[in-house]
């Protein structure tokens, strides 16, 4: 998921972009507004070069990461060309994220995160842990603990907004840091039971629960046919694509 906003301005969101049916389906979104650019990244996965580019990114201000499974991380040595860019402006781009995936970044990424690395050409990415509250250049990411089958994982309320992916149960603490929201994400893998994924009906419910004025479901396997599954949906409930954009409000 990719956020891009400029200083000061209202900001807009953008989400996964899919073509016109289901072909394709990759995980990212943007905000937008005027003034100076400022880019934030959720998660790093196989195709974030591809989805980069198609998205025009030149620059990465942070990444936040959910966890640390190979589809949202296997990516991060692409952030190397983005964060010469950021070295030069003013230091490396910071990846926060808990502990327990910033161990899994450091053991994958060794020749990047190693004292001892002596690869020249390395990503220029620094390490930091993810608090509960994590502030990008005036806009506040609140962490919302989520479950991944038995593993917790980070999902991200952004102003009034919220990403959860890979959702196997919500926490009912999380549940009150999803109030009031306009816009939020969630996963639906699929019809089928999966142990550490959300069905479709388990996301409506929680949709239902969480009471966003609009719900984008994500993370959906190809059981899910797009046009068939739309049909099906609530008004207030739709599937997310490639290409999609936002409008949210943030704190600047």
């Amino acid at each position: 998921m990719l956020l891009r906003w400029n200083e000061p301005d209202e900001v807009v969101v953008s989400l996964p972009p899919f073509p016109e049916k289901e072909a394709e389906r990759m995980g990212h979104g943007a905000l937008v507004g005027s003034g100076r650019e400022r880019v934030v990244v959720i998660d790093t996965g196989p195709d974030f070069r591809e989805q980069a580019l198609r998205a025009g990114v030149r620059r990465i201000d942070a990444v936040l990461y959910t966890h640390a499974h190979a589809d949202h991380i296997l990516g991060l040595d692409d952030l190397r060309p983005l964060s010469f860019i950021a070295f030069r402006e003013g230091g490396p781009i910071p990846l926060y994220a808990t502990e327990d995936t910033a161990k899994v970044l450091r053991q994958i990424y060794d020749y990047t995160f190693s004292p001892e690395a002596t690869y020249s050409n390395r990503a220029r990415v620094q390490l930091e842990l993810l608090g509960e509250r994590t502030k990008v250049h005036g806009v506040e990411f609140v962490r919302v603990p989520v479950m991944h089958g038995d593993m917790e994982i980070s999902g991200f309320r952004f102003g009034n907004s919220a990403y959860l992916t890979d959702v196997s149960a919500i926490p009912e603490a999380s549940f009150a840091l999803l109030e009031g929201l306009e816009h939020v994400v969630l996963s639906a893998l699929r019809h089928k039971p999966h142990p550490s994924h959300a069905t479709l009906e388990q996301a409506l419910g929680w949709a239902r629960r969480i009471g966003a004025r609009h719900t984008w479901l994500t993370h959906i396997a190809h059981e899910l046919g797009h046009e068939e599954t739309s049909r099906t949906l609530p008004d207030d409930v739709r599937l997310a694509y490639d290409g999609l954009t936002i409008p949210v409000s943030v704190s600047l």
